[in-house]
């Protein structure tokens, strides 16, 4: 099987050096019979998104093209550390090129058993989209809190004769746009009471 590495430290981890990932994936490689297909190593946080680290980006357009068969990284937080909800999807893409994964230090997260693998990525989906609804109830939970304080929530109403302003010039006949240019507001609030 041919097989890419990414190792990735975080500049914020003084003293970390991705050698001491690398000997190890290299030694599974070896000892597995796998060939080295590329190594893919960054310098920045995980939470960074693919976007910002160009190693990351670089793997996942040589996995569209096929170049290896399987991603092998130490550990998922060393892989991303976005979220689980967008680490799953980066675990998804790869599958959607016909690429698996495989985590050194967590044998249940490898898909180079292709048995494994659907269940694996439904069963990573489904805690995705509970931590995502946990998400949302804590932050309705803290909106409820600040309303609670007095605290409003959301954009701060317009006066009323920045309202008027708005209205006179919509009857004129003026669009919402050029309202909202001509009184430095945003285009959806001079729509919004301009009718």
């Amino acid at each position: 099987m041919r097989i890419a590495i990414y190792a990735r430290v975080s500049t914020d981890d003084e003293g970390q050096d991705p050698e001491n990932q690398l000997r190890e994936l290299r030694d599974w490689c070896a000892n597995s019979g796998h060939m080295i297909n590329g190594e893919y190593i960054d310098y920045e946080s995980g939470r960074k998104g693919a976007d910002k680290r160009r190693q990351f980006a670089a793997l996942f357009d040589d996995a569209a093209k096929r170049k290896f068969d399987c991603v092998l990284f130490w550990a998922l937080d060393r892989f991303s550390r976005e979220g689980m909800t967008q680490t799953i999807m980066h675990l998804q893409r790869l599958v959607s090129y016909g690429v698996a994964f495989h985590s050194y230090t967590e044998e249940h997260l490898a898909t180079d058993n292709e048995l494994v693998r659907n269940v694996l990525l439904a069963l990573l989906s489904s805690l995705a989209k509970v931590e995502a609804q946990k998400i949302a109830e804590r932050t309705r939970a803290g909106m409820a809190r600040a309303r609670a304080k007095g605290i409003r929530i959301g954009r701060p109403r317009l006066d009323m004769e920045l309202r008027q302003r708005i209205a006179q010039r919509a009857a004129k006949g003026e669009t919402p746009y050029q309202i909202a240019k001509a009184l430095g507001i945003d285009r959806h609030t001079a729509a919004k009471y301009a009718g």
